[in-house]
């Protein structure tokens, strides 16, 4: 019997915090938890399509639910963000969702110099982990949710050189290792839940090939509004609904036969289709030593302190 939104446990009581959820798999998250029951903290970097998520996910039934400013591409507006949703939840958080992500974008940097789609997807994401556990711990049974990629079956990750200062920049490939380091980050936060005796665990999960705005948004970063235009219809025509690709991260939030380390993806087609099933790691996303490594560098470059240490 394949899981659907039907099978998803009351969230009464919980309080979750979703990133990016201002479209796509991060605004049909946070309705489908709202409506569940939970209280839903919302992050968006844009004030106008936040506030615009806002109204959607109150409208769904989440009358509680609050907007949090984030720009993952900015440690400073990541660390005020983990202090506020700290403080607006009295240190108590069931879930964190990271969700947001960018990705196939042109050579850039984020705020603190950090290749773009590394320091978006990876480094951020892992920042606000760490600077959100104390309130994870206290909450009791909590989760983190991580999202991946098909893509992260790549050419790899070079820890070394994750801002391509030696490398010639390719689009898909810093996208590709981004989505990598996501995965390698989610399963050495749990080695270190379990070795540390928290009472959290850290799943990932990935949408397949689903109808998001990524595509489109890739595309109007290179190319421009037309381009932007002809690949979200091109989209359409090649994925699976938003209802169906967002179960994957739901499964994972929710559903209590969840163990910390597992990773849920589409169960059909290779994985780009269907519904919650276990996924598939690459070669590169099961070597424990590169995610070790990962680790340390991510903690040298936000200097922000790993927890658990």
């Amino acid at each position: 019997m394949p899981w659907t939104l039907d099978a998803m446990p009351d969230q009464s009581g919980r309080t979750v915090l979703v990133t990016g959820a201002t479209s796509g798999l991060g605004l049909a998250s946070a309705v489908a938890l709202a409506r569940a029951g939970a209280t839903v903290l919302l992050t968006a970097r844009d004030v106008a399509r936040g506030r615009a998520a806002l109204e959607r996910v109150r409208a769904a039934g989440g009358s509680a639910a609050q907007l949090v400013d984030l720009d993952l591409a900015d440690l400073e507006s990541v660390r005020k963000a983990a202090a506020d949703v700290r403080a607006r939840t009295g240190d108590r958080l069931h879930l964190l969702m990271n969700n947001a992500g960018v990705m196939g974008t042109p050579p850039a940097v984020t705020v603190d110099g950090f290749e773009l789609q590394i320091g978006t997807n990876h480094l951020g994401h892992a920042a606000l982990t760490w600077l959100l556990m104390p309130a994870l711990r206290t909450a009791g049974a909590a989760r983190v949710v991580t999202l991946s990629s098909l893509a992260h079956r790549g050419p790899g990750l070079d820890v070394d050189d994750l801002h391509f200062a030696r490398r010639p920049y390719l689009a898909a490939r810093a996208y590709s290792q981004s989505k990598l380091a996501n995965l390698l980050f989610a399963a050495e936060l749990d080695r270190r839940l379990r070795a540390a005796g928290d009472d959290v665990i850290s799943v990932a999960a990935h949408p397949g090939l689903t109808d998001t705005e990524l595509l489109a948004n890739s595309m109007r970063r290179r190319s421009g509004a037309w381009l932007a235009g002809a690949a979200a219809a091109v989209n359409r025509l090649a994925t699976q609904p938003l209802r169906i690709g967002v179960l994957p991260q739901l499964y994972a939030a929710t559903a209590p036969q969840v163990r910390g380390g597992d990773y849920i993806g589409p169960g059909r087609l290779a994985e780009t289709r269907g519904y919650p099933a276990p996924a598939r790691r690459s070669a590169a996303a099961q070597d424990v030593e590169l995610a070790r490594r990962l680790w340390d560098v991510t903690a040298a470059a936000t200097s922000v302190q790993p927890d658990p240490a």
